[in-house]
């Protein structure tokens, strides 16, 4: 019985063996794969995708205040005010932010929102 079980093992051995120089050749080339696709720039084009690629447009439309504050056009102005909120603190120019971005989404919160009451065009 024990020249039987020794003899099984001796047989298993080149087996387990190859099935492991296998998977190490296989994770290897993945590897590969995946520095290569990390050197060519393809990765961090991916990671942008989801903001808007192009510049302001002269006259701001109610789409692009939309996409400024990353709100739909049937947004309620509470939601509205709140993205408002959000984007500028993180892009005040008194905390390191750009004005002319700040004033951007300044007027993208006018055009959805409206002005107050108290203020009048002369």
């Amino acid at each position: 019985a024990t020249v039987s079980i020794i003899h099984r093992l001796a047989m298993a051995t080149p087996i387990v063996m190859g099935l492991t120089v296998a998977a190490g050749a296989l994770a290897a080339r993945q590897a590969a794969l995946g520095f290569e696709y990390m050197l060519s720039g393809r990765l961090m084009q991916s990671f942008g995708k989801g903001f808007y690629q192009g510049g302001f447009e002269a006259n701001m439309t109610r789409r692009e205040a939309c996409k400024i504050l990353a709100v739909r056009e049937s947004t309620p102005p509470d939601k509205i005010k709140e993205a408002h909120r959000r984007i500028m603190t993180a892009n005040h120019p008194d905390a390191g932010g750009s004005p002319y971005i700040a004033t951007k989404v300044n007027e993208a919160k006018e055009m959805l929102v409206g002005k107050k009451r108290g203020d009048s065009a002369l």
